[in-house]
């Protein structure tokens, strides 16, 4: 496997707060799936988990190297919870088909989060060309 991309994103935790409780229609169909949303609100911190998945869809954005409104949506990038806690993403729509256009086969994501700020990095792996 080769990295093909990265991308690192920090946020801070209250800027999301404000945006969730000033335009929560907007952000729950927009930039957060259902189960994501589902996951958040499960939770005592739901500010936390929102904000870390906010980085998570940045830094994807970045490893990408498209951008917001690039073709790639906000909700064409979902941050699932597996085994332990372990997160992944899965990508659908126009994030799927830059991901394969850049030969990209594989994920790594980290998510973290204190008091104030969440953090995401992501690692875009793809096979060698033969």
């Amino acid at each position: 496997m080769r990295v093909v991309g990265i991308g690192t994103d920090i946020t801070e935790i209250d800027r999301v707060e404000r945006l969730i409780e000033k335009h929560p229609d907007f952000c729950r169909r927009r930039v957060f799936t259902p189960s994501e949303v589902s996951y958040c609100e499960s939770g005592k911190k739901s500010g936390e988990r929102y904000a870390a998945r906010w980085a998570a869809k940045e830094a994807v954005m970045k490893a990408l190297g498209t951008g917001w409104g690039e073709g790639v949506d906000w909700t064409e990038i979902e941050v699932l919870r597996g085994g332990a806690g372990r997160p992944s993403l899965n990508l659908t729509g126009g994030a799927l088909k830059k991901a394969e256009s850049l030969g990209i086969t594989d994920w790594q994501i980290s998510l973290s989060h204190c008091r104030r700020y969440a953090v995401a990095f992501v690692t875009a792996q793809g096979r060698d060309p033969s």
